[in-house]
């Protein structure tokens, strides 16, 4: 019955709500912005999806919701206030829930200093679906099953300053509870557990232990940045802890986030007609013993480099190379539990984004692969999008893993084969 309610409340975001946005946002935008200087945006979208892959872990039907998301600010000269926030209905979780993206006060006490308290979205970095030094959350579960590529940046409680001081660009992130990343653990996607020695789901979803203490379990990052000549350089710096659990622990059997500090830099510039861009970080599993400790993951060296330009007119096109190195690999295999297939020295990964621009950029077509040379495994998502009118989108997809191991990265994610389609009422 629930999820009959969910279904219907699915129907409706998609033939109700838009009717009224058409009839009723418009005045009322401007009604808000006339009487009380508010500015409201938003869309109202339903967005359904099934896997290709028959998965006895895990249902047919991996996505299936209707979502209404406001967008208000307003602006009070001396700060500015923000809130976006998301109604969602789920008919694969049958649940219906709320979800706060934005819930901020920017202002700016001096000349060179601006400040944002609140919840929002934090992200930096030079990456294309790659990340280094950007150490804020992410939600891949999204992604994977054909949410709008907005949902894989969550949202986290922060502290945001930016200090300008000539032509440096100092910027601080402060949160004073950690808050993980949304991992893939079997409620709605399988993946490989280790200690089962299998690909699993809902018949072995993992739990954690993450942690929950205001200020002692608190994440700081910084980011100090500049121009010289053609080319934008910055170096990072993060305390904090793994995004995703990489650890055990021994009192409770749970999945564990150990403390982690993550050093780096980035460079980009004008390359050959195109942009390019090098980025790397050390990652200091602070827990690890050098690669000794087996109920901590070890410590790593990883580097990208990358490359876009417009190949032809409305064709764009960009290459990564994305490399991982275990520091003290010796020692961590030793730690490997027998029977268990040990983690290669070297990972490398190559990534290619093709986009094409139709009917006056009102068609675009999309294609990113990453694949694995090490590994031998990859995933591709091609996604087509619409642009009905200034208001309607209609987009769809795929989300293709293979892999010739179920426990290397991609391979794990096999099983999760979809595809996915959703239309979109913007006001």
């Amino acid at each position: 019955m629930k999820n009959i309610i969910i279904l219907w409340l699915a129907i409706l975001s998609l033939v109700l709500l838009p009717a009224w946005a058409a009839a009723e946002t418009v005045p009322l935008k401007d009604r808000l912005y006339d009487n009380y200087g508010l500015d409201l945006a938003g869309f109202a979208e339903t967005r359904w999806g099934g896997r290709l892959v028959d998965d006895s872990q895990e249902k047919d039907l991996s996505l299936g919701e209707a979502r209404l998301q406001l967008d208000l600010s307003r602006d009070f000269d001396t700060f500015i206030v923000e809130f976006k926030g998301d109604l969602l209905a789920d008919a694969v979780m049958e649940e219906v829930t709320g979800d706060v993206r934005d819930l901020s006060i920017f202002f700016s006490p001096t000349d060179s200093m601006d400040v944002k308290m609140g919840r929002m979205v934090s992200t930096w970095g030079t990456g294309d679906l790659l990340f280094i030094n950007d150490m804020f959350p992410k939600d891949w579960q999204s992604f994977f099953i054909g949410r709008d590529d907005e949902y894989l940046k969550q949202a986290s409680n922060v502290i945001r300053t930016g200090i300008f001081i000539k032509d440096y660009s100092l910027d601080l992130v402060y949160t004073p509870l950690f808050q993980g990343s949304e991992y893939i653990m079997g409620e709605r996607l399988s993946y490989f557990n280790p200690a089962a020695g299998a690909i699993v789901g809902r018949d072995m979803i993992m739990e954690d232990s993450a942690p929950n203490r205001y200020f002692s379990d608190a994440e700081i990052a910084g980011r100090l940045s500049s121009r010289f000549g053609g080319v934008e350089a910055a170096l990072y710096g993060y305390s904090g802890f793994w995004q995703e659990p990489a650890g055990m622990d021994a009192d409770n059997g749970k999945a564990s986030y150990p403390r982690l500090n993550v050093w780096g830099a980035s460079a980009r510039t004008p390359l050959f007609g195109g942009i390019g861009n090098v980025e790397a970080g050390y990652y200091d599993s602070i827990h690890d013993e050098n690669g000794a400790n087996p109920m901590v993951k070890p410590s790593e060296v990883r580097f990208m480099a990358g490359f876009e330009r417009e190949l032809a007119r409305e064709l764009t096109a960009g290459f990564q190379y994305y490399l991982e190195v275990i520091d003290n690999y010796d020692n961590y295999t030793g730690t490997v539990p027998e029977g268990m297939a040990a983690r290669d020295e070297y990972r490398q990964m190559l990534s290619l984004r093709l986009t094409k621009l139709l009917m006056n950029q009102n068609l675009t077509l999309s294609l990113f692969v990453y694949y694995s040379p090490s590994d031998e495994d990859g995933y591709v998502r091609p996604k087509i999008s619409y642009k009905i009118t200034d208001n309607w989108l209609l987009d769809g997809g795929f989300n293709l893993f293979w892999g010739e191991e179920e426990y290397t990265f991609w391979g794990m994610f096999q099983n999760n084969t979809n595809g996915f389609a959703g239309l979109r009422y913007s006001f």
